[in-house]
């Protein structure tokens, strides 16, 4: 168990964790086959999640009849994302709370995402918590996401703070192996998305695993609530 005391700074994930955005994606996904007459395999969505972008691109445009470049695959991607970004992703309960509780604590943070900048900013931007946050570090700038923990790193190095000292928010599996093997104390905000069997295997990994945010506050500091 990490003690919150050590916390200097924290790296926050976005879809899945502050944002209930991970439904979407299988719209999406739906949706670009459709635009080229294409049905998607069934388990198209868990396919591609682990990929970068432009692992993604070249996925869609090696394996199926798409007359696309991976730029143009992923350009249209981007499009189609956006508008679910900017007008209708929810934030998931108690992220107010949580980053209430980073601020009283003069813990700085920003956000790690693979999700595409423009996106990103237009839905923290309508929820009202842009401004609290220090960066925004998406795969555009790291194109290698989270598959290896350069994008961890260099959040860690914008908050100015140690790998031992910055707390690393996430909730699917991959990330999360990612960061703990790189160090850094991490925590886990359940999301329905995540398979039961990855769930298990990420609660085995982290400091801390709340079905949301109030239950991880309550867990880093049960007197406040």
């Amino acid at each position: 168990m990490f003690d919150i005391r050590n916390i200097r700074a924290a790296v926050l994930d976005m879809d899945g964790t502050l944002i209930d955005s991970m439904g979407i994606w299988h719209q999406i996904d739906k949706d670009f086959f459709a635009e080229h007459n294409l049905v998607p395999p069934k388990d198209i969505s868990n396919q591609v999640n682990k990929m970068t972008m432009q692992e993604w691109a070249d996925f869609f445009t090696r394996e199926f009849d798409i007359h696309m470049t991976g730029e143009q695959v992923i350009r249209r991607i981007g499009e189609m994302a956006y508008t679910y970004y900017a007008e209708k992703i929810p934030m998931k309960p108690y992220v107010i709370d949580f980053l209430d509780f980073l601020d009283s604590r003069n813990i700085r943070y920003g956000i790690a995402t693979a999700t595409y900048r423009k996106s990103a900013e237009a839905a923290l931007k309508r929820l009202g918590i842009l401004d609290r946050m220090q960066f925004i570090l998406t795969a555009e700038e790291v194109p290698s996401s989270k598959k290896t923990p350069e994008m961890f790193l260099k959040s860690a190095e914008r908050l100015g703070s140690s790998v031992e000292n910055t707390l690393v928010v996430e909730d699917s599996l991959h990330c999360i192996q990612t960061a703990v093997r790189a160090g850094f104390p991490t925590i886990a905000v359940h999301d329905a998305s995540v398979p039961l069997h990855e769930q298990e295997e990420i609660r085995k990994l982290v400091s801390l695993y709340g079905s949301d945010f109030k239950e991880i506050l309550q867990k880093i500091n049960p007197e406040r609530l």
